[in-house]
This record gives C-alpha cells, sequence and structure tokens, in this order.
C-alpha cells in the first residue's frame, strides 16, 4: 500500500510500505479522510519527541471495513467507520472505571516514542483493534468523521469543569481545539464566552462559531479586558488551549476568585505555577487528556450540526501533496487551520 512516511525529521515521503498485519482481534480500514493535527505538526520537526522515525503518523480518520480478524464478530466489511486516537487494553483498573484515556498499557495510533510504535493513519490501510471503532451515522461524511477526534478532545476537556447554566467561561487560544472548546461551552449553556488569540481571523471565527467577545493576547492588558468583559471579577471558567506558560499565566489571572482551570494544551512540558495565586484565591485546575467514550456523543452532534466543523476545514487534499502541506502548516500559513488528507 501507499503511505506518507516520516522518514527522518521534516522528512516525509509518499511511498509504497508493507500493508498492515491483521491481528485476529483487529479490523483492516481503508482510510477515506484523516486530518493533520497539531501533534503531528510538532510530531515532524522533532519537538515533541513522540514521532521517532521512521513512522507512519495521523490518529484523526475515517474510512471503510475492509477486512475482519478471525475473532471479530461485531463488525463486517463495507461498514462505515471511524476509531479512538487511543488504542486501550480494556481490562486494567483505568479502563475497568471507564477512563481509557488513562490506560495503563495506552498507545496512540501515529505516534512512536521509546515506549512504542504505533503506525497511523496516513496510509491507505491501518489496523486497528475492533473494540475501538465507531459507526458513522449514514449522513456524515468522511472528511466531517474525521475531525470527531478533535471534537471528542474539546468536548472531554468541557466535561472535566463544573459548568452551571450561564457562567461565563475564558478559552485562552483558538486554533482547532480552542474552537471547538467554544462550541462545546455554547452548547453546555454558558452565558458568555470570551476568546483569546494573536490571530485576529481566528477571533473573528470563534466569535461566529459561540464566543461572546474575542480578545487580541497583545492589544493591551489582556488581564484586564477579560475581567471587564466577565463582570469586572474574571470567568468563572477557563480553558487554557496551548500550554505555555504566559498562556497559563493570562487564564489563572483571568478567573475569579473560586473559578477553575481545565489545561488541554501542553506544547511546553514543564511551565511555572503560581502557586500563591492559586492557593490564595482558591482556584481548582483539571488536567485534560483525549477523550474517554464520548464519541458516540461527538458523531451525533456532527451528524445533527450542532458542532459545526466546515469552517474548520481549510483543505481536502491527495494524500501524494501530504507533505507539502504540512510544510505550509509548519510555516504557519495564514488562514489554514485543519487539513484533511485522502489516500
Amino acid at each position: 500500500m501507499k503511505a506518507l512516511v516520516l522518514k527522518a525529521y521534516g522528512h516525509l515521503k509518499y511511498e509504497e510500505v508493507p500493508d498492515p498485519v491483521v491481528g485476529p482481534e483487529d479490523v483492516l480500514i481503508r482510510v477515506k479522510a484523516c486530518g493533520i493535527c497539531g501533534s503531528d505538526v510538532h510530531g515532524m520537526d522533532g519537538s515533541t519527541g513522540r514521532r521517532i522515525p521512521p513512522i507512519i503518523m495521523g490518529h484523526e480518520a475515517a474510512g471503510v471495513v475492509a477486512e475482519t480478524g478471525t475473532r471479530v464478530t461485531s463488525w463486517k466489511a463495507g461498514e462505515r467507520v471511524t476509531f479512538d486516537s487511543t488504542v486501550y487494553c480494556g481490562t486494567c483498573r483505568f479502563c475497568q472505571r471507564g477512563e481509557i484515556n488513562l490506560c495503563d498499557r495506552r498507545r496512540v495510533l501515529g505516534v512512536s516514542c521509546d515506549a512504542y510504535r504505533q503506525n497511523g493513519a496516513f496510509a491507505e490501510y491501518v489496523a486497528v483493534p475492533a473494540h475501538i471503532l465507531y459507526r458513522l451515522p449514514d449522513d456524515l461524511s468522511f472528511e466531517r468523521a474525521a475531525v470527531v477526534e478533535a471534537v471528542s478532545i474539546a468536548v472531554h476537556a468541557v466535561g472535566r469543569a463544573r459548568i452551571s447554566l450561564n457562567d461565563s467561561a475564558l478559552v485562552v487560544g483558538v486554533g482547532t481545539i480552542g474552537l471547538l472548546v467554544v462550541e462545546a461551552l455554547h452548547l453546555a449553556g454558558c452565558g458568555r464566552i470570551v476568546a483569546v488569540d494573536l490571530d485576529q481571523e481566528r477571533l473573528d471565527l470563534a466569535c461566529r462559531l459561540g464566543a461572546d467577545v474575542g480578545l487580541r493576547a497583545d492589544a493591551g492588558d489582556a488581564v484586564v479586558a477579560v475581567r471587564d468583559a466577565c463582570g469586572g471579577v474574571g470567568a468563572d471558567l477557563a480553558f487554557e488551549v496551548v500550554g505555555r506558560e504566559e498562556t497559563l499565566a493570562l487564564a489563572l489571572a483571568g478567573l475569579r476568585k473560586g473559578g477553575s482551570l481545565t489545561l488541554i494544551g501542553n506544547l511546553s512540558p514543564s511551565v511555572a505555577l503560581p502557586l500563591q495565586e492559586v492557593v490564595t484565591r482558591e482556584l481548582s485546575l483539571h488536567g485534560s487528556c483525549a477523550s474517554a467514550g464520548e464519541y458516540p456523543t461527538c458523531l451525533d452532534l456532527l451528524a445533527r450540526g450542532k458542532v459545526r466543523v466546515d469552517e474548520l476545514i481549510s483543505a481536502v487534499a491527495p494524500l501524494a501533496e501530504g507533505a507539502s502541506w504540512f510544510e505550509r502548516l509548519h510555516r504557519g500559513e495564514a488562514g489554514l487551520r485543519k487539513v484533511i488528507l485522502v489516500p
């Protein structure tokens, strides 16, 4: 089969590779669409250390069942499906609690690190365990379905916060995930949503998707602007979707006393934490990792148009052209958001 392979950091090649091995409890998927995630872009340049070459990246995908393993009885060839980006065991203590994103044996499709190597879906075919599959609604396109993984991250993060009707919410960083957090907060009943970013186009889009206010982080005192937009005291909830020290500081400072911060972004592996501020203002911090069973809800939201993703998809392009699209994303080309590659 053909696949887009990360041969070395900064070097992607579309080439012939061996077909995936289908285990007895696996399903072979003919990939119809696979989105480029920001983590793939950072993986390509080696900055995360979680895409050690050679590796076939790609974990935001949808396709059609092509073949089933000998022990698989719940799926058949021709079914339209998507699959979790997390390969979880289903038997450890955390999986038994429904916390599949915290699985002791967790692997992520398209990731290679010191602990494991798991080829992903930037290929004509990918083999995945049958238990991580989900059927697609009949009227949901493969391209939209490929965004469900990103939607699930946003929905999971919003679920980590204790939201009350009409709460005010601050979203720092409105890339793809941040924009989806805005949509999820709107659906969850937040009364006022404030988006903060450096990119005016992203802020304008955030306002079209449900934010009430869009603030430039580099225009004046952003903390004062956030507090003013939230009744003068700060937001009830904040969501940090970047993962840098300065954005964390802004998210914390933009909260009211007793507010809660959900951490989603992790560009930096560690940042300074203003501990005294967290303690004396009694702030709550929640980490949010991937998703934990939200796919069915997210697929339904996508199929019914409750979560809008068309404006997030900048391009649908052949997988053979994937290297050039990765380069454009890596350069930070203006207006370029989600790119879907089609084998």
